[in-house]
């Protein structure tokens, strides 16, 4: 009888296990299906590239089928703003989702402590920060970095891995790199060359074939897919100057001359008044639809590896076009703002405004222009996090405090809306060129308003941005009633900066 009761005991036990053997394994298909449904995320920033730098935009000269490509199969915003001016401060916001100023980012980071001291600056962006892609990796996301980092260069700066990044390979930063020449290859090794005229493009390949090389490296990271879901910055360091095109990368524009009358506004006087405006602009617009040709590769790998309809790819630059008044970029410095005032280094709308891509198959309306959401920078991190399903950071962040962007996942996915919250700029640095581009140091943007102001309260610029999109009327003095809605919020801000 006994034993009996214990084979009965034994037989139920082995039933209970069974069962909670099968429920388990039913918890992880679950789990495991619910990691395949996130989307992967492709970051594709270009460096340098204008506003208007795109066929699909208007340009009058350019060729480029592939950021077409992706405009027609996702939706071309036309008021997405950097948050900064200058490549730093840009990256610094979408990798965090603060304000640059916050973190004490206000220009580029060098390669010296004392320079950066100059600047009021840290060293490199510090990595307690919460970052993007430190989030995704700790979801359980595969992260990758290939290209441009410029969060830290200095001795003693940290690798892009105590950031969160699985898998890298940069340029102006700390860790696996490329070679040039037998030296490594940055910016400042560029310069020189540029400076010496000692080189051909054929010697200089990393600089002239750089978003290839960096293409290939994405790709890499691609066919590794194992079904975890991964996060991509794909950052190139072109159309940076010193632009060096091949012959063959040339002779897509071998018959093209310059007309001013082709641009607008600003644009057109700029144009008129370049010293050397057929070649410059060949010089330009070989090395855009070099990026395209190299964006083409990468799409077509999505397409070949059944990861596109998984993949929400962002295509913008970090800031505005340099001035060719800058020496190393009077051979190609015409890269178009369109109607837009201001180029890099100012916070008109020419130096902070940027061409924008988003593409999510299915998700995404295709082939749409949205011209009126207000969008920026700071909001990739919680619209990535809010996309993965991942918590984004509480504000206890030391003081970073609370993040400064939002969740723009229904304006992506079609719907119009205004901002919750105002977009803020700072500069603390010198602008380039025309004195019509250098604007006070502060700024806001809020409803259809963009307010300036100097940190003293001083020297009020007020732009009906929809209805003067190139800044050329102040209209502060007509609307009192805005200025005084605007300037306390953005000297309150100031005062929050450290």
């Amino acid at each position: 009888m006994n034993n009996i009761s214990q084979s009965r005991k034994l037989f139920l036990m082995a039933v209970i296990l069974g069962g909670c053997c099968l429920a388990f394994a039913g918890s992880l298909s679950a789990q495991e299906k619910g990691n395949k449904s996130r989307p992967n995320f492709i970051f594709f920033l270009t460096d340098d590239q204008g506003w208007q730098d795109l066929e699909c935009s208007g340009h009058p000269y350019l060729k480029t089928p592939n950021m077409d490509r992706l405009a027609r199969s996702g939706t071309r915003f036309e008021q997405f703003y950097s948050a900064g001016s200058v490549c730093s401060a840009s990256r610094a916001a979408f990798m965090t989702g603060h304000y640059p100023a916050k973190l004490g980012i206000h220009q580029h980071f060098v390669r010296d402590h004392k320079g950066n001291a100059g600047r009021n600056m840290p060293d490199w962006l510090d990595p307690k920060v919460e970052t993007v892609t430190g989030l995704l990796k700790k979801a359980g996301y595969r992260t990758g970095h290939f290209g441009k980092w410029h969060l830290g260069h200095v001795n003693g700066a940290p690798e892009l891995g105590e950031y969160g990044i699985d898998e890298y390979r940069q340029i102006l930063g700390m860790g696996p790199g490329w070679k040039q020449n037998g030296e490594p290859a940055d910016y400042d090794v560029a310069l020189r060359s540029y400076a010496g005229r000692t080189r051909s493009p054929e010697k200089d390949y990393f600089w002239t074939h750089s978003a290839d090389v960096m293409v290939d490296e994405a790709i890499a990271f691609l066919e590794k897919n194992d079904g975890q879901p991964f996060y991509l910055n794909l950052w190139t360091i072109l159309p940076h100057a010193p632009n060096r095109p091949t012959a063959e990368q040339l002779a897509v524009y071998k018959d093209l001359k310059v007309d001013p009358e082709d641009f607008q506004s600003w644009m057109r006087d700029y144009i008129t008044d370049s010293p050397n405006d057929h070649q410059q602009m060949k010089t330009y617009c070989a090395v855009v639809t070099h990026i395209d040709v190299a964006l083409g590769r990468l799409l077509d790998k999505l397409d070949e590896l059944s990861l596109a309809d998984d993949t929400v790819i962002l295509f913008t630059s970090d800031n505005g076009p340099e001035d060719w008044h800058m020496g190393e970029v009077r051979h190609s410095g015409v890269g178009s703002t369109g109607v837009l005032r201001g180029r890099k280094r100012s916070l008109y709308e020419g130096g902070i405004r940027m061409p924008c891509i988003v593409r999510w198959p299915g998700k995404v309306p295709a082939g749409r222009v949205d011209k009126t959401s207000v969008i920026g920078a700071v909001d990739w991190l919680p619209t990535v996090c809010s996309l993965a399903g991942v918590t984004m950071p509480s504000s206890g962040q030391g003081s970073t405090g609370r993040l400064d962007g939002e969740d723009v996942t229904d304006i992506l996915k079609g719907k119009s809306r205004p901002r919750q919250r105002p977009l803020f700029w700072e500069w603390r640095g010198g602008v380039h060129g025309y004195k019509g581009y250098r604007p006070p140091g502060l700024a806001i943007r809020q409803d259809q308003w963009k307010l300036f102001s100097n940190p003293d309260g001083q020297r009020i610029e007020l732009y009906n941005i929809p209805e003067d999109p190139a800044e050329k009327t102040n209209v502060a003095e007509q609307n009192p009633d805005v200025v005084a809605r605007l300037l306390p919020k953005l000297l309150e801000w100031k005062a929050t900066l450290p």
